[in-house]
């Protein structure tokens, strides 16, 4: 049996729109050649003209599909709306991708349809925000939430190209900057010191400038290469037990039952917060590391909701995700800062005693404040 090699690139391209700029051409690079391109409905405002007139410089006839953002929008609905639109418009099933330039809603959805569309089309992954140039773009998995379940449709789809460009940031919002440092985080407790050191030095002056000077520049490249290094021998997720779900087991619950509060990267947040709680508890962090992990979030500016956690909503959630991981709990727990545990009898009283630390933790950083 003829086994696929899963092969894409991952690509730093500065002004991407700039028309001396070929990464979004490839693999077809002739005029009168067709692009599909799903755009999210804020790039667009933002963008839209010098998308059209790239292509248009280039001799290329774009279809420029707009996508509303937001995870209300990640539905069934949306799904089949991209794919008329798509159909109406055929391009080569191999040399003209649909190029999906948006945040991490926008690229799950889009790369879904891209997979799925005549038995799969290739697909370019362009991200436009923070938490889907760390996070949700880099890999292979795509999909959308249904029957009230988070990416419960989906695949794993290999892009063609994903190409970052960092001036997109500049755009964006400082929440939306802190949503996606929550996956650099995560990323620098469980599996690279040296990551954390580099936050506590520059993540603060990198989070007021967008990540647009060469500090913030190296912080995002280090904590790519960290995601790859550890996507790329587990792609399909064959192994359950897995460092990047660390803040992923209770932030399922979060995100499910307070979606018009809590962006995705503050729901992980949350969760790794209960999880080093956790893990102090059990003796895996000192005293001095998680006061380490506290100081750093604070300093970055989080303004994090408490009021959001409830313990029987935690236990909802950790019991969710033991049935996702195949009956075992599989929860990534920080050994020191750079190192992981997965603990399998993480206890309904350990949970309770989390967040009551939490909450305790959140009062004496506002006694500091005042």
């Amino acid at each position: 049996m003829h086994r696929r090699t899963i092969e894409y690139e991952v690509i730093n391209a500065y002004n991407l729109f700039d028309p001396c700029q070929t990464a979004l051409l490839f693999p077809n690079q002739a005029r009168h050649s067709r692009r599909f391109i799903v755009v999210d409905g804020n790039v667009d405002a933002l963008y839209g003209q010098s998308i059209r007139a790239y292509f248009h410089h280039h001799g290329i006839t774009a279809k420029i599909f707009t996508f509303p953002s937001g995870e209300e929008n990640k539905t069934l609905e949306h799904y089949l709306s991209i794919a008329r639109a798509l159909d109406s418009f055929p391009i080569h099933r191999r040399d003209e991708p649909v190029i999906a330039i948006g945040g991490g809603v926008l690229t799950d959805v889009a790369a879904f349809v891209a997979s799925t569309y005549r038995r799969s089309v290739p697909h370019i992954k362009v991200p436009t925000t923070l938490m889907g140039y760390i996070d949700a773009a880099i890999g292979i998995k795509n999909g959308i939430n249904f029957n009230g379940n988070k990416n419960r449709l989906g695949a794993f789809e290999p892009p063609q190209r994903v190409l970052l460009d960092r001036s997109f940031l500049k755009s964006l919002p400082r929440r939306h900057i802190l949503n996606g440092v929550a996956e650099i985080i995560k990323l620098a407790i469980i599996k690279d010191p040296g990551l954390f050191d580099m936050l506590e030095m520059h993540g603060a002056p990198s989070v007021l400038n967008s990540f647009q000077d060469e500090p913030g520049g190296a912080l995002l490249d280090r904590a790519i290469g960290g995601m790859l290094e550890e996507l790329e021998p587990n792609l399909y997720e064959d192994e359950l037990a897995r460092k990047v779900d660390f803040g992923h087991t209770f932030s399922y619950g979060l995100e499910t039952h307070h979606e018009a509060h809590l962006l995705h990267g503050e729901a992980v947040l949350l969760d790794i917060l209960l999880s080093c709680l956790i893990a102090r508890e059990r003796g895996l962090l000192s005293p001095e590391e998680n006061a380490r992990i506290f100081t750093l979030t604070f300093g970055l500016g989080y303004e994090l909701d408490t009021c959001l956690l409830d313990p029987h909503l935690l236990l909802e959630s950790l019991e969710e995700r033991t049935y996702h991981r195949n009956g075992l709990q599989r929860v990534p727990l920080p050994h020191g800062i750079g190192g992981c545990v997965f603990a399998n009898d993480i206890q309904p009283s350990e949970v309770e005693n989390a967040h009551q630390n939490l909450i305790h933790e959140m009062v004496k950083k506002n006694e500091r404040v005042y």
